[in-house]
């Protein structure tokens, strides 16, 4: 991934990670804050609105990732938030960021809030507001959303590419009798990237993108 993003994702920006079902897309989120933590003692914070925290530990313990530690640390933070009782979230996520120190932090999924607010214009302002709060908070943060099959655009609502730095897209296509994984970076604000469709698995070792090769998907 640093290959494609031509040294990693910019310090303090907000990058939408999105991708249709079954890509690794938490995978990916995990083994981003995990890295940081483990290698380089950045204190990260995962905020999730759908799984529980329990259920993404045990797939973190899957690739060999001891997250325990860490939280005893204080390097890794869990929230787990009901997208039903919303109101003070940017507090919440805001003041555990601050406590923390955290500089960097996991926001999964903002298509998990669409099931509850059912009104477009205060869902996208509370996507909006989010994005506000990490930029002032001066974090590198990731956004998750999906790509719905059969719909246009790169995300669920169409409003969270554009309050995002960067945007890297993740694809679980069909070509003939298999399935295959793509990624690509879509935009990276202040700096070049890769402009190529780039395979990659899921391996023990957690996401392994193939960054000297070139995918190919199926066009609709």
């Amino acid at each position: 991934m640093d290959y494609l993003l031509h040294g990693g994702i910019p310090k303090n920006q907000l990058l939408l990670l999105t991708g249709t079902a079954g890509t690794g897309k938490t995978i990916l989120c995990c083994q981003y804050l995990y890295t940081g933590a483990k290698k380089h003692g950045e204190s990260g914070v995962y905020l999730t609105f759908e799984e529980s925290p329990e259920y993404i530990k045990e797939n973190m313990n899957a690739f060999g990732w001891d997250v325990e530690a860490l939280e005893k640390e204080g390097l890794f933070t869990f929230l787990r938030y009901d997208p039903y009782k919303i109101e003070d979230i940017l507090e919440v996520l805001e003041s555990t960021i601050k406590e923390k120190n955290a500089s960097r932090v996991v926001i999964d999924s903002v298509s998990a809030l669409g099931i509850h607010i059912k009104d477009n214009e205060e869902l996208r302002r509370m996507i909006f507001n989010i994005s506000l709060t990490l930029r002032k908070l001066n974090c590198t943060a990731i956004m998750v959303s999906e790509i719905v099959h059969g719909q246009p655009g790169l995300s669920r609502y169409g409003v969270e590419e554009f309050v995002s730095d960067s945007v890297v897209a993740m694809y679980y296509e069909r070509l003939q009798s298999t399935f295959s994984r793509s990624i690509q970076v879509w935009k990276l604000r202040g700096s070049t990237h890769s402009e190529k469709l780039h395979p990659y698995d899921i391996s023990r070792r957690g996401i392994v993108v193939s960054s000297q090769e070139e995918a190919f998907v199926k066009r609709r």
